[in-house]
């Protein structure tokens, strides 16, 4: 028998495209979409190219049907989660969730950047973090879980931290940087990571032939990039809106350690970023003198890593594409439930991007 999932706030970008991969989905049945602002509008109705998929309509975010659903995913703004998750998770229901809202450890952090209490500090401490291939083993501990009959909740990372921790945690992790460094990320995403509420930035006559940095210093996803490195303080982290739907590249600037500096190669580091994600099906490592662009994983729940070594001043520079859509949001949530619900990592994941 499908799982039967429910997506709230499917009317959004994120939402919508968690509804076209789970439409695809050989084990999921869409059973719920909610949106409080379109109630009773069809989804095929408003995005058009699900004709033929679905006949459902949006209902209410309250509908009660979700608490009847195995698998919830939340594609809502932060705090909205922190409504929802606690609910559906007493209904026994398994929470994937989108937002912000659980993604950091620590909730006085998230009150200090998000300007909010958090009302469940308490699902903080058995959430598995949402980053299949770096952390493996809270996906694992929740899939046990799972399997045991209990809800879990998984929050998963946001697009910038997914795209720069995927480029930049192998040489952490591995010790090649140097450990009181600062970590200079400079990343550019398409306008669909600021969801679909239009402002003066994301409006077409703001965002059409303009490329522009954003809340310099005070991003949100800084302390997330910060907390998936293990080096708190250390991240200067600077986003760009690009006149693109979809797609985000970011460029991380990694000082080596003096060792590391003198003696490694691009092609040793590509050889053991390999390693390190071997039998990761959605990371493609290039090869040295390779970078990655984002029109080659757009469609896609890929991410693909290029590497380079500046050896005039000692610094690994990481760049990691993704489509923030899919693998920075949508996808890796399907990524997740996939493995908390004990079926393939890939199943009903685009593992190519549109070539043209």
């Amino acid at each position: 028998m499908a799982y039967k999932v429910g997506i709230v706030g499917a009317a959004g970008y994120a939402g919508i495209e968690a509804a076209r991969l789970v439409l695809q989905h050989p084990e999921f049945e869409l059973a719920v979409v909610t949106s409080n602002a379109d109630e009773g509008q069809r989804l095929d109705g408003m995005y058009p190219a699900l004709t033929g998929q679905t006949d459902l309509a949006f209902t209410r975010h309250d509908n009660p049907e979700l608490l009847a659903c195995d698998l919830a995913f939340l594609a809502v703004p932060h705090t909205a989660a922190l409504a929802q998750a606690p609910k559906l998770l007493a209904a026994g229901v398994t929470v994937i969730d989108l937002s912000a809202d659980y993604r950091l450890s620590d909730p006085a952090v998230y009150e200090q950047w998000y300007g909010a209490p958090h009302t469940s500090p308490e699902l903080l401490a058995a959430r598995a973090f949402g980053l299949p291939e770096l952390f493996a083993d809270d996906l694992a501990q929740a899939a046990e879980k799972r399997a045991a009959g209990e809800a879990v909740l998984v929050a998963c990372a946001g697009c910038y931290p997914t795209a720069t921790s995927l480029a930049a945690a192998p040489a952490v992790r591995a010790g090649l940087v140097a450990p009181d460094a600062t970590i200079v990320v400079d990343a550019i995403s398409g306008v669909t990571g600021a969801g679909k509420g239009c402002t003066a930035r994301t409006h077409y006559c703001g965002a059409d032939e303009n490329l522009e940095a954003y809340n310099v210093a005070r991003h949100r996803h800084t302390p997330e990039i910060a907390q998936i490195l293990g080096r708190p303080g250390q991240v200067l982290f600077t986003p760009h809106l690009a006149p693109l739907k979809r797609g985000l590249l970011s460029t991380v600037y990694l000082p080596l350690t003096a060792e590391a500096a003198a003696t490694l190669a691009a092609e040793e580091l590509v050889d053991r970023y390999r390693a390190f994600y071997a039998g990761r099906p959605f990371v493609q490592v290039l090869g040295a003198g390779q970078l990655p662009k984002t029109a080659s994983v757009a469609g896609s729940n890929v991410a693909q890593v290029g590497l380079a070594v500046d050896r005039t001043t000692g610094t690994l520079v990481a760049v990691g594409a993704i489509d923030n859509l899919c693998k920075g949001a949508a996808g890796q949530a399907v990524q997740c439930a996939n493995i908390v619900l004990g079926l393939p990592e890939t199943c009903g994941l685009p593992t190519a991007g549109l070539p043209v």
